[in-house]
């Protein structure tokens, strides 16, 4: 299972603030002009494919098509964020399998190499970045924005960017669940017996590693040791409070996930479906544990449009891209840059952690994730997955 506003750590009633999507493949359809807006002209090394976003961008237009994976329209409102790389640059992008994990992602990689179809472009959890690169998948290229992207949020030589980040959260159909719980400790209450989801395998998504992560810091861990968050869902699953339903936005809908540990910036787009079907949603930053993380977007080597792809991650970073990522609820790479232009409207801070807490927010480094990584890959299965 791949993936599925705010105030940190507060609950509040999610807003709609994307549409809703579909779990089958899908496409956009690319436009004959710059309709979204004006190319920039800023100077990129994009290779062969230009000098310049312009010069990309017309490199692009030619190719004319990009294959991506993993990306749910729900999800930190990508579908926004395609519509307007297609509205912009005229490129049509086709996602295939938008539920994929990020294990998933680099499977279809390797499975579909040289292949029509192949991933040109991926956005993985962090824990899924040194195997990218250490496969040979991930190639090098700086967006014109580089400077700007804080060093924490990308790779050094240029394999990855992390365009965007959010807070794990607690999201809670209250329909349904009459005391929502606000912390890590509170998911233990006998009250939620068979309830709580976990989005997918945390050796093989980013969602549901970073909860594990989150609750290790709520139980006396660190980013160095991930081993009480481990401890923390074997007794979760004991008490008989964790379930194994993925975290759809059908298995929410329909009533069947009551209780969802994901990123905070995916509930705002299944709000308004939520309430049509008679739920109402909220979303809560554990009080206990706050963990922050980013997706990284890393071009494919051997991509069969190599210069669609250097441009769909030159707009992820991009005003249109972050701005586009902020109507979902996420966190863009360059905020403060936004924020110091003044680009970023009330209507949509309001849908962010306050300035002072996106200010604090530190990540792991790699070192610290790759380690967390070996350590579930040798725990999880016995103490949790395996019982």
């Amino acid at each position: 299972m791949r993936r599925l506003l705010i105030l940190a750590p507060t609950t509040l009633t999610v807003l709609a603030l994307a549409a809703c999507g579909s779990t089958a493949s899908t496409s956009s359809s690319a436009s004959a002009s710059a309709a979204g807006g004006t190319i920039s002209t800023a100077s990129v090394d994009a290779g062969s494919c230009g000098s310049t976003v312009a010069e990309l961008a017309a490199s692009a237009k030619e190719e004319g098509s990009i294959d991506l994976i993993a990306l749910p329209d729900t999800w930190a409102n990508y579908k926004g964020v395609l519509a307007s790389y297609t509205s912009l640059y005229g490129v049509k992008t086709t996602v295939s399998n938008p539920d994929a994990s990020s294990a998933d992602e680099i499977t279809a990689i390797t499975t579909l190499r040289g292949q029509a179809g192949q991933p040109e472009v991926v956005d993985v959890g962090p824990s899924f970045t040194s195997q990218l690169i250490s496969e040979g998948y991930a190639d090098t290229f700086k967006p014109s924005t580089w400077d700007e992207i804080p060093t924490d949020l990308k790779d050094a030589d240029g394999q990855w960017v992390g365009a965007y980040y959010g807070l794990m959260s607690i999201g809670v159909n209250t329909t349904l669940v009459e005391n929502p719980p606000t912390s890590w400790a509170d998911l233990l209450k006998p009250e939620y017996k068979g309830q709580v989801t976990l989005n997918g395998d945390p050796r093989e998504a980013g969602a549901a590693f970073a909860a594990v992560m989150a609750a290790s810091l709520a139980n006396g861990g660190s980013f160095d040791d991930i081993t009480p968050g481990i401890e923390y869902f074997a007794k979760l699953k004991a008490s008989g409070n964790l379930q194994t339903v993925d975290v759809t936005e059908a298995s929410l809908l329909s009533g069947e996930v009551p209780i969802a540990l994901d990123w905070t910036y995916n509930f705002p787009a299944v709000a308004e479906s939520m309430a049509d079907a008679g739920f109402e949603l909220t979303s809560t930053v554990p009080s206990d544990g706050v963990y922050a993380s980013y997706y990284a977007q890393s071009v494919v080597t051997e991509a069969a449009h190599p210069c669609a792809a250097k441009l769909f991650v030159e707009h992820l970073v991009s005003d249109d891209g972050a701005l586009a990522y902020l109507e979902g609820g996420a966190i863009p790479a360059r905020y403060a840059t936004l924020v110091e232009e003044g680009k970023i409207s009330d209507e949509l801070a309001a849908t962010l952690p306050d300035a002072d807490t996106i200010a604090n927010i530190t990540f792991p480094s790699q070192t610290q994730i790759d380690a967390a990584k070996a350590t579930l890959a040798a725990q999880w299965g016995p103490q949790v997955a395996d019982k």
